[in-house]
């Protein structure tokens, strides 16, 4: 009778994830035709080749969900395909040599996909391994300090150099800290709930086991101190204390957070040259007499791009995204705004949502705490990428260097977001069935 449940359960989800992946597939394919009509006046010379890649990879991926996560949730992989697509599209329209790269890493984040789902056949593998998947994404996220394997890029101690091959570690980083924190809040949540002393109206546990908190803090300014990458560094802390509260349920980790981001900002902002600069560009950036300095101008042609798109947009090829300094990585949201409109903005913002929305309601289905915070804690660093790319081109909060999710041009970015989604698919499915049939059993 179970076998029979689960059939009748699964059948939907097949064709319900064909018809959108077809859909997704369709939306780039169009998204690339359109990009090169706009740009040249026709077809893309490689639009053949790049469409039989594109149609290999995105229907290859989803037979291996089919195969390997048949009950997980059907939107996951055709909206995160549909976001790959059009930024592919946005890419090419700013530069053809840029959206060879981002094909062939498109390919390979797709390869990535795929073998996590097929090695990790089961979420509760990875909580064997706490501390050395911790050490191994602190390791990743300080790696670029290492004498003679980190490289300076735009003011910024991001990359590693080894040999041919350039990459930033802190991609794949965000993802195993993930899973760390996940892990290690499961098995602490009870401890890290006791309120044994106070901070004035606040109640905390025992110091000892406030020392994670103050790690997590010491990390983020590290990584702004050492590597100058303001973007990171909010993002992580940001990521433990809102994983921290969601393990335990107790708001004061939420206060002690916002006061020791607080005092790191404070000392940041006081020591750091390119984080007074960063707030200066964010409260004056159309200040006529700023406006052609480092760093004001770019947000600045940002914001004039984005209004000349107006509601439709100029159309992909017909406006002037180039314009903007790193429009295809940092401000590839201008780019979109510019040639597909508010209209355009708002697709992109809701299927992020989307993303983030099924992320999070599949973090309610797991009996296990650690499914239930590995799920949560991935949809949270999907939302808060998104929530400071698009917030600091909008000018919500300050600019930081970081990529929209999917999006933006990037090979490291799109691996491990890639990642990011096969672990939350197999959350939402469960454990892989067993053999090599094509339902749940």
């Amino acid at each position: 009778m179970s076998r029979v449940t689960a059939r009748v359960e699964c059948k939907p989800h097949l064709w319900v994830g064909l018809l959108l992946t077809l859909f997704a597939l369709a939306l780039a394919l169009v998204a690339y035709a359109l990009a090169g009509l706009g740009k040249q006046g026709q077809m893309p010379s490689n639009f053949r080749l790049y469409g039989v890649l594109l149609a290999a990879s995105f229907l290859a991926a989803w037979a291996v969900v089919r195969r390997f996560a048949p009950a997980a949730d059907p939107a996951f992989f055709p909206v995160a395909g549909a976001l790959a697509g059009l930024g592919f599209a946005v890419i090419y329209r700013l530069s053809g040599d840029l959206a060879a790269e981002q094909v062939s890493w498109l390919v390979v984040a797709l390869f990535a996909f795929c073998v996590t789902l097929a090695v990790v056949r089961d979420h509760r593998q990875l909580d064997a391994f706490t501390y050395t998947i911790g050490l191994a994404g602190i390791a990743l996220l300080l790696l670029p300090i290492v004498p003679g394997l980190g490289r300076t890029v735009n003011d910024a101690r991001l990359w590693v150099q080894l040999g041919p091959m350039r990459f930033q570690p802190s991609e794949l980083a965000k993802v195993l800290i993930v899973v760390f924190l996940a892990s290690y809040l499961s098995r602490k949540r009870e401890l890290l709930r006791e309120a044994t002393w106070k901070l004035g109206p606040i109640t905390l546990p025992p110091p000892k086991h406030l020392g994670p908190l103050l790690v997590a803090w010491a990390v983020s300014l590290a990584v702004l101190f050492f590597q100058k990458d303001l973007g990171a560094s909010l993002l992580f802390f940001a990521l433990f204390v809102v994983m921290l509260w969601m393990a335990t349920g107790r708001s004061a980790y939420l206060i002690l957070g916002l006061v020791l981001f607080a005092v790191g900002a404070f000392v940041a902002y006081q020591m750091f040259e390119h984080v007074q600069q960063r707030l200066d560009v964010w409260l004056h950036a159309l200040d006529p007499a700023k406006v052609q300095l480092k760093g004001y101008g770019q947000v600045a042609q940002g914001e004039f791009g984005m209004a000349a798109g107006g509601i439709f947009g100029t159309g992909l090829g017909k406006g002037q995204p180039w314009l903007v300094p790193y429009a295809s990585t940092d401000f590839i949201y201008a780019s979109v705004g510019e040639e597909l409109g508010l209209l355009g903005t708002t697709a992109v913002l809701l299927l992020c949502l989307t993303l983030v929305g099924k992320g999070v309601r599949t973090a309610i289905r797991p009996a296990d705490g650690f499914g239930k915070l590995l799920a949560a804690g991935l949809s949270v660093l999907l939302g808060m990428q998104v929530f400071i790319i698009v917030g600091g081109i909008t000018r919500l909060i300050p600019l930081t260097g970081i990529t929209l999710p999917f999006v933006s041009y990037g090979g490291s970015s799109l691996f491990a977001n890639f990642i990011i989604l096969a672990l939350l698919i197999r959350v939402s499915s469960g454990p892989a069935p067993k053999g090599w049939g094509w339902t749940a059993k």
